[in-house]
């Protein structure tokens, strides 16, 4: 069970949301505030899963709010604003849901904060078996079983799929091999990163997947041919 509150200064809204929450069975509803003042001295004293947050508040900025709060908690941002998206992609917003929404986009959004939660609770324990990334404002749930490989593109990573999908995310390639099981990815190159799972062959200094060629740089050569050769 997801554990949540919802701040809006909207009763209205508050209303909404409610009665969407009462529909989806993993979610608990605890407490709603019109007043973000009220949410924060709550949030002291207990310990919440899920923040459904409007954003442009009288007494003070959702987006304000949800960087303000001490303890760590997944938020989904609900506003009649659509250039807040932004924003709520930086401070890693769970999902942007624009007013009015419905009872189905709103299911789908809760759908994605219990996919994260569940993942943050096996997170770093070897278990989990997927990633999730930021793209196109959004987080994104990506199987390791479905990647090929990744590839940095300036600031940006492609992440190459199966069935020739590619999701692209702002982060550099060092920061996502931090994210990944050490037994199923190796860094090849400066610029790419595979799943040694997908690896069809190997060459003196390329890496074939899927018809692709992939350079094995020369500083990656020794750790690569030890990688394979055990």
């Amino acid at each position: 069970m997801i554990n949540c509150i919802a701040i809006d200064d909207e009763p209205i809204a508050l209303e909404i949301i409610k009665v969407f929450c009462e529909k989806v069975p993993f979610i608990n509803l605890v407490q709603t505030f019109t007043q973000v003042s009220s949410a924060q001295k709550y949030l002291r004293k207990y310990p919440i899963d899920l923040i459904f947050s409007d954003i442009q508040m009288p007494d003070m900025n959702g987006l304000l709010f949800y960087k303000s709060i001490k303890q760590e908690t997944l938020v989904i941002f609900t506003t009649a604003y659509s250039e807040y998206a932004v924003e709520s992609f930086e401070v890693s917003a769970v999902d942007y849901l624009l007013k009015p929404f419905d009872f189905e986009r709103f299911k789908f959004a809760c759908a994605k904060a219990k996919d994260f939660f569940e993942y943050s609770k096996v997170k770093n324990s070897g278990k989990e078996n997927s990633l999730y990334v930021r793209s196109e404002y959004s987080l994104v749930k990506i199987p390791f079983d479905d990647i090929l490989y990744f590839e940095t593109l300036g600031d940006f990573i492609k992440i190459h799929q199966l069935n020739k999908k590619i999701t692209l995310t702002l982060m550099s390639l060092k920061t996502m091999e931090d994210k990944l099981p050490t037994n199923k990815f190796l860094r090849v190159h400066r610029s790419y990163t595979v799943h040694l799972m997908k690896v069809d062959s190997i060459r003196a200094n390329s890496i074939s997947i899927n018809d692709i060629e992939i350079p094995i740089g020369s500083t990656y050569k020794k750790l690569v041919l030890e990688r394979y050769s055990s």
